[in-house]
């Protein structure tokens, strides 16, 4: 990847963010860790995050500092600053983010007792990075207006004229453009712009995250939309009777992809014994819990089950689509700008 080019196109929005502050103060152990804090970027929501960063800061009484922000505007920000960057950890949304910065080499070896808690399909093949969370790519759809027997058996075939005007996208989420770095990876770069230029030729409604399609899904503006599972759960969560449900593509579909949120601590890092305390904590069975729980993700921790109505990876039919794979973000940028859908 190069990622030369990928600094120069996100810096300008990584600036846009704002910086937290950082400490100078030597590394030591959880004492030490405790007076100097942690830096975490954070390409996670906070609202989905910020209380179990709370919960670890007073497990350990280890402060956090969190700049949140867009993951890959975070991902250029790192290599932006470079040994100067602040950040102690960075909590990615996807695999792709994390896969670049590995790609970088930003980021130092996790122990392989932290690693080993989650199955290799969801960590990094060389140990700088480890995932958190799953979520599945779905189609979500309005339930009053679209019977399940009428949907699609491949994300592909949505370029079918019969879905014209009926679907929706976020082409500028993070989520999406790992979807079409998987692509990429499973179809070549002419088969993902054959089904991008497909898409948008066929009035693929545009919306600016996951969040707005499945509203815009259970209002009958679209009939259905691509998103991250767990966003429709949220709506189902306050209202049970929410007018959407997600189809999860079939047969190792290519619709289905299971990606991770993940982490991984900084070559840089100031503070590497409280990132290691960080990393255990949300490998922990209280945080996979409160993933599973409250943010409604699949939990990667053997032995922490899914919650209830959730899918679990066990019967997940997957794409054979290995995570390492999906670091080159920017060629999908490119991509994506050249057919016009950013």
């Amino acid at each position: 990847m190069n990622l030369r080019r990928w600094v120069t196109l996100l810096s300008v929005l990584a600036l846009a963010v704002g910086a937290c502050g950082s400490d100078d103060q030597p590394e030591g152990g959880a004492d030490e860790a405790a007076a100097t804090g942690l830096t975490v970027y954070s390409g996670r929501n906070e609202n989905l995050v910020a209380p179990i960063i709370a919960q670890f800061e007073g497990a350990t009484g280890i402060d956090v500092e969190v700049r949140y922000g867009d993951t890959a505007q975070l991902a250029g920000a790192i290599l932006e600053e470079g040994d100067n960057s602040p950040a102690d950890v960075f909590f990615g949304q996807d695999a792709g983010a994390l896969g670049a910065l590995s790609d970088a080499g930003r980021f130092r070896p996790l122990d392989p007792e932290l690693l080993e808690r989650v199955d290799p399909q969801y960590r990094s093949v060389d140990g700088e990075w480890v995932g958190i969370s799953g979520r599945v790519r779905v189609a979500v759809y309005n339930t009053e207006a679209v019977p399940e027997s009428s949907l699609p058996a491949s994300v592909l075939d949505l370029t079918d004229s019969k879905w014209k005007g009926r679907v929706g996208w976020a082409p500028t989420n993070g989520s999406f453009q790992a979807f079409v770095t998987a692509m990429r990876v499973a179809l070549g770069d002419d088969g993902a712009r054959a089904w991008l230029e497909g898409m948008k030729a066929n009035d693929t409604k545009v919306y600016e995250n996951n969040i707005a399609i499945v509203e815009a899904a259970a209002a009958g503006e679209i009939d259905a939309g691509l998103a991250n599972h767990y966003y429709l759960h949220r709506f189902l969560a306050e209202d049970p009777a929410y007018p959407a449900a997600n189809h999860v593509f079939p047969n190792g579909d290519l619709g289905s992809l299971v990606n991770v949120a993940g982490v991984g601590i900084l070559d840089s890092a100031d503070h590497t014994d409280a990132g290691k305390q960080f990393v255990e904590f949300l490998l922990s069975e209280d945080a996979q819990q409160y993933f599973t729980e409250e943010t409604f993700e699949i939990p990667l921790v053997e032995g922490v089950e899914a919650g209830e109505g959730l899918p679990d990876l066990s019967s997940l039919q997957q794409p054979d689509i290995n995570l390492n794979g999906l670091a080159d973000l920017q060629g999908t940028l490119d991509l994506l700008t050249q057919v016009g859908v950013i």
